[in-house]
């Protein structure tokens, strides 16, 4: 709690700051330096000479007036706040070469900025549907250099590589930068990377990210003491997600509230590039619907140490995996540490077919046969050893709905060979790694410190696999936990030590 009512201080601070700058505001229309909103004139060198202007008065807002004002690549630069009107349409070139001959530059670029924001109920349209077919067009004919178009995987859709498709809005070394109200569109890549940031608002934007592959609706990396609420995220790839991508850096101080997300990948995530870690999150009051991956997803694979983080009020219909938590080891370096998670009030529903079946893009098909996921949380073996451990999670208050239906047919673990479910430590981590697991609601292995407090799991149809599986896990703590079958064998622990239950849980449990 802390933690929010601080984040929600810095929040009201940086407003009121705002609204006291904004007085001394200079403003500068596009239009009355030539720009022209037919869709079709080049307005690039227009729009960056006024950015230039405003940012030269020391406190300018560049007016982007109703009309549909095409443009290559612009630099923001420090005290210009862009600011879209209603109606304004921002709408990026469908020419790869306007992105630069080699590594497609950003649409918009702000590097070593200071005061900089992007406001007002305008779109930014990143012209994906016609950008792409341009890029294909010079893969085709050669003038376009990608070796993961010529040499790409076969599990995976042909597509181009991220380099050669440009993401939206790119922030990198800034400081104090707001982007609220606006409308981001048809991009190709991440949509909007802030990186190695501080100060950061983000506020009642809508992003529908649809248009093509690795388009993540918005990414924090690195960043310090930043905010995003009240938006809206319909993205091919994961809707909200922290990353880090520095060993000696992190995403620290971050404030997620009242957003409502779908993605094709997971909908709040810290990870897959986890280098420096994150630490002191709030993530609350989200309500997910038709993800095909986890609505909470939250891991360390490159060495990164991830403390202090609180999930409260999830709100999940249709979403394939619940929680999923994971320390792993793809890198070279050290393994991270995963300590002191809080998840409590959420709310689940995961159906049996794909949940994001009919959107544009779809999430991958897996390649194992298997029944429905649980929800898993899973470190590394030896988990004893200093400093190489997920450790004192609390899951609270959780009621998690499951399909059934599973068929040993289908795929089997038996519970007399647990050890068969693979480690795959150095994999890419995600809800379904593991292949088949041996239960259906919740699946921990190599944990130190946990507790379920009033967690429930129900299904539609029956489900030959039990509830929960605890697989060498040390300090383990159950209360008030709900099953659908009240009979013993629904709980399996299996190298578990430590163990605190109420009288009615520990009727449920069965050692192996």
């Amino acid at each position: 709690m802390k933690i929010t009512i601080l984040h929600k201080k810095v929040v009201f601070i940086m407003f009121f700051i705002s609204t006291l700058v904004t007085a001394n505001q200079k403003t500068f229309n596009i239009v009355d330096f030539g720009a022209n909103g037919d869709g079709k004139t080049d307005n690039t060198k227009i729009i960056q000479q006024v950015i230039n202007e405003a940012s030269k008065s020391g406190d300018g807002k560049v007016i982007v007036p109703e009309g549909v004002f095409l443009t290559g690549v612009l630099h923001l630069k420090s005290n210009v706040e862009l600011y879209l009107s209603k109606n304004a349409v921002l709408l990026g070139s469908a020419k790869r070469i306007d992105y630069g001959p080699k590594k497609a530059s950003p649409l918009i670029v702000a590097k070593g900025q200071y005061h900089i924001a992007i406001t007002g109920t305008g779109t930014i349209d990143g012209n994906g549907h016609e950008l792409i077919k341009d890029i294909y067009k010079m893969l085709h004919a050669g003038t376009l250099e990608d070796h993961e178009w010529q040499h790409y995987n076969p599990w995976y859709q042909m597509r181009p590589a991220e380099k050669n498709r440009p993401m939206m809005l790119y922030v990198y070394d800034c400081d104090d930068i707001t982007v609220k109200d606006i409308t981001l569109k048809n991009g190709l890549c991440w949509i909007q990377d802030y990186r190695n940031s501080t100060n950061i608002v983000i506020d009642n934007i809508k992003v529908k990210s649809t248009t093509f592959l690795n388009n993540d609706g918005i990414d924090l990396t690195d960043c310090k003491n930043a905010s995003i609420t009240n938006c809206f995220v319909d993205a091919a790839d994961d809707g909200i997600c922290l990353k880090s991508s520095t060993s000696n850096m992190l995403c620290e101080n971050i404030y997620i509230a009242n957003c409502k997300v779908r993605s094709s990948a997971s909908a709040i995530k810290l990870g897959t590039a986890s280098w420096g870690g994150f630490k002191n999150v709030t993530i609350e009051n989200i309500e997910v619907y038709d993800t095909f991956r986890s609505a909470i997803a939250i891991e360390s694979v490159d060495g990164g140490h991830i403390e202090n983080i609180n999930v409260s009020n999830i709100n999940a219909e249709n979403t394939g995996n619940a929680i999923f938590i994971r320390l792993g080891h793809r890198s070279g370096q050290s393994i991270g540490t995963v300590k002191n998670i809080h998840i409590k009030n959420i709310k689940v529903q995961v159906p049996l077919g794909r949940p994001d079946a009919g959107y544009e893009m779809s999430g991958p098909e897996v390649r194992e046969a298997h029944n429905t996921f649980p929800s898993s949380i899973v470190g590394v073996p030896n988990h004893n050893v200093e400093n190489v451990v997920i450790e004192n999670v609390v899951i609270e208050n959780v009621e998690i709905s499951y399909p059934g239906l599973s068929k040993k047919e289908i795929a089997y673990v038996p519970l007399t060979h647990l050890a068969n479910v693979p480690e795959r430590i150095q994999d890419y981590p995600e809800f379904s790694m593991f292949g088949e697991l041996p239960a259906f609601g919740f699946y921990v292995r190599h944990v130190k410190g946990i507790t379920f407090k009033n967690v429930k799991v129900t299904l539609k149809n029956d489900d030959f696999r039990p509830a929960f599986v605890f697989d060498e896990v040390e300090e383990l703590e159950l209360n008030d936990i709900n099953t659908p079958k009240q009979e013993k064998g629904q709980i399996i622990l299996k190298n578990t030590t430590e163990i605190s239950t109420d009288r009615e849980t520990k009727l449920l449990s069965e050692h192996y």
